[in-house]
């Protein structure tokens, strides 16, 4: 047995530990990467602690940090509102404004994670409004954020463009955005669709249990009703956590929006989400980095916000992410990545080489930064798409889409910021819930693609 086939079944041991007992994967990843770096690699612990994602860190407790003030200070609230307030009884407007406005901003530049970590907040507060399930809000705006992912303005559009340039089509890069939009548009349809679609068999079975009791199944503590009131999403199964709401007020048969005020605070707060919005798309900036900026001018302002902001954030989700992160790097360290690249460049065979690619990279992508894995798997890809039995938009495309679209994992950058949202007593229901679909990502779209884009040839 290889030295790098036992890497990879450590990491899913520690995977699958984590995943089924409530000890942290990302904690056993970290002490199994400095185990197996310096024991079967070879690599000093210096190496070790170099694969950590110092860069990832800084998105997570940035990101995490400045929305946990925003929630704290009620500007999501007021957003809410004001969103509420524009859609009316309009529910499906919600999810489909929550989608365009991410692929708008992915499109217009954003790196994907701030794009996520810009409308995340406001959309899973008011999807819990309209009983949208977080689960399928946040599955909207990965795809939101998906689709615009592969502009020509995009890391992930240019990282896509320069595989085209590589294979010698520098002339497909609007059909690569193109295709990676309608692909999107229509997973989000489709997860969102089949998402509501359990949370409402859910909601009915529970009716059904407390049938016996009366009118007491038509009631809740707050006194809305338990249908339509704000923040349900469902029986409580995987993919039902929601974000805390402010409540509606009922007046007869008609339920309106209570009033939040926009105090000088909430303003600013708004100001510096803004410039968020310009600090990364613009200027270029790390959005980690600017979203600590921003974090600290707020607590400057309102000091009272710090303790309760640091304790809300997900840390044992920062661990969990980092972990695995970490542990990605030491096997791309010690050359178990390559191992895998190389095994796929020397196939012959270009139309199964691109399969298996599509495979590899939604695998890695999973646990790792979507832009390095384009990054390293881009050498491997342009060979391949220069074969002129295929479409070089067509295997670019289906390798982008494959490690995109897997973003949604709990263990990458997008869906870390998801999960930061779910309350604490949810966090574990919602981590399994974001696996399980990763998992499925994994499974079917890479076939899915590689069918449509290189076996058919669309491109």
């Amino acid at each position: 047995m290889s030295l790098s086939l036992i890497a990879f079944l450590v990491l899913v041991a520690a995977f699958a530990v984590g995943s089924f007992t409530k000890i942290n994967a990302g904690l056993l990843a970290t002490v199994a990467a400095f185990g197996v770096g310096t024991l079967l690699a070879g690599m000093s612990i210096k190496d070790v602690i170099a694969q950590f994602p110092a860069g990832l860190f800084f998105i997570l407790v940035g990101a995490t940090l400045l929305f946990a003030i925003v929630r704290i200070n009620g500007t999501i609230d007021l957003l809410a509102y004001w969103a509420e307030r524009l859609a009316g009884d309009r529910k499906i407007l919600v999810p489909i404004l929550m989608f365009l406005l991410t692929a708008a901003l992915a499109s217009a530049g954003a790196f994907t994670p701030a794009a996520i970590a810009i409308v995340a907040p406001v959309g899973l507060a008011l999807g819990a409004r309209f009983g949208i399930s977080t689960l399928a809000m946040g599955l909207v705006i990965v795809q939101g954020a998906n689709a615009g992912a592969f502009s020509p303005v995009n890391p992930f559009g240019v990282l896509g463009n320069k595989m085209l340039d590589g294979a010698g089509a520098s002339d497909g890069s609007f059909r690569l955005y193109a295709y990676c939009f309608i692909f999107n548009a229509i997973l989000a349809v489709i997860a969102y669709t089949l998402v509501q679609a359990i949370m409402k068999r859910r909601a009915a079975k529970a009716g059904a249990r407390h049938a016996d009791g009366g009118d007491s199944a038509l009631k809740n503590d707050g006194g809305a009703d338990a249908t339509e009131g704000p923040g349900v999403a469902g029986s409580g199964g995987a993919g039902t956590a929601v974000l805390t709401a402010p409540a509606s007020v009922t007046t007869g048969t008609r339920t309106r929006p209570e009033k939040v005020a926009a105090t000088p605070m909430r303003i600013l707060t708004l100001a510096g989400i803004a410039s968020l919005l310009v600090l990364t798309t613009v200027l270029g900036l790390d959005v980690g980095v600017a979203s600590l900026v921003i974090a600290a001018v707020l607590i400057c302002l309102d000091s009272s916000v710090q303790k309760p902001a640091v304790e809300s954030m997900p840390w044992s989700a920062i661990i969990l992410v980092t972990g695995i992160v970490t542990y990605v790097g030491m096997l791309e360290k010690m050359g178990a990545l390559k191992e895998l690249q190389e095994g796929i460049a020397g196939l012959g065979n270009s139309s199964l080489a691109a399969l298996i690619a599509s495979y590899v990279v939604a695998i890695v992508s999973a646990f790792a930064s979507t832009t390095g894995t384009l990054g390293v798997i881009s050498p491997v890809i342009e060979p391949i798409a220069m074969d002129p039995l295929l479409t070089p938009v067509g295997v670019v495309t289906a390798i982008a889409i494959s490690s995109s679209v897997v973003d949604v994992s709990p263990m990458s950058t997008s869906g870390a910021l998801l999960m930061a949202s779910a309350q604490p007593k949810d966090e574990r229901m919602f981590f399994r819930a974001l696996l399980l679909w990763a998992i499925a990502m994994i499974g079917i779209v890479p076939l899915l693609v590689w069918f449509l884009f290189v076996h058919l040839g669309i491109g």
